[in-house]
């Protein structure tokens, strides 16, 4: 198994491009680490080694996952959500602990966040919403990214129509949030959830507008019609 992260990594170097690698890491506010490749390149190395590992159990390609996550290199914690991503049928119950541990633990940038919770952690969710309420308990993390996730989780979902009442829940818990990153999450949220509930979210906006922190309320309206944004908009 060793021997394939080894692979994977000296693939990785073989291909960056020292250009790139400094493009990406001037866009993040944050100290993020690159080889030095694009996302789609990344995945598609991933996809490739993900194949050479047919027939590995979920276990164990979650312990590659974890690894990956470990090294605090972008591409390699990208390819780890597509590939915990790849192993969704066969979720079960205790990976909520597993996926937890990896955004507390590793997870220092919003595009790890969210490809991660998009996907992966969103996948878990629709499978076992009973872990609903794990979820919201992120809200409560003193780690931004961990609060973040609480809302990015549910943005696939809720533009789907699903779990409308959950994501007020943690709208509202992350109402006040001083992080811009948490605000901008919660935002997301309800925007992807007023795809199938515009009046609901819409009324939602207009109770919480006096304090809702205005970057979050941008996010939620942005996709409403102009006389709907102008509404929501008004003190």
């Amino acid at each position: 198994m060793h021997t394939e992260l080894a692979s994977l990594r000296d693939r990785l170097q073989a291909e960056s491009d020292p250009i790139w690698k400094a493009r990406a890491e001037h866009y993040f506010k944050e100290p993020v680490k690159f080889y030095g490749l694009s996302n789609a390149a990344s995945r598609k190395i991933g996809q490739e080694h993900l194949k050479r590992l047919k027939g590995k159990t979920k276990d164990e390609i979650f312990a590659l996952c974890e690894e990956l996550m470990k090294s605090g290199m972008m591409e390699e914690s990208l390819i780890a959500c597509h590939w915990s991503n790849a192993m969704r049928k066969h979720f079960e119950p205790r990976d909520f602990a597993t996926f937890k541990r990896w955004i507390s633990r590793y997870v220092n940038n919003w595009a790890t966040c969210d490809t991660l919770c998009n996907h992966t952690v969103a996948e878990f969710i629709v499978r076992y919403p009973d872990y609903l309420s794990s979820l919201k308990r992120f809200t409560t993390s003193e780690n931004r990214w961990m609060r973040r996730a609480a809302a990015v989780t549910l943005i696939i979902p809720a533009a789907r129509g699903k779990f409308l009442p959950d994501v007020f829940e943690i709208a509202t818990l992350l109402l006040n949030d001083t992080d811009d990153l948490v605000r901008k999450g919660y935002g997301w949220m309800l925007k992807a959830a007023a795809e199938s509930h515009q009046e609901e979210v819409l009324a939602f906006v207009l109770r919480h507008k006096d304090t809702m922190p205005r970057t979050a309320l941008r996010y939620a309206i942005e996709k409403m019609p102009a006389v709907l944004r102008a509404e929501a908009m008004k003190r």
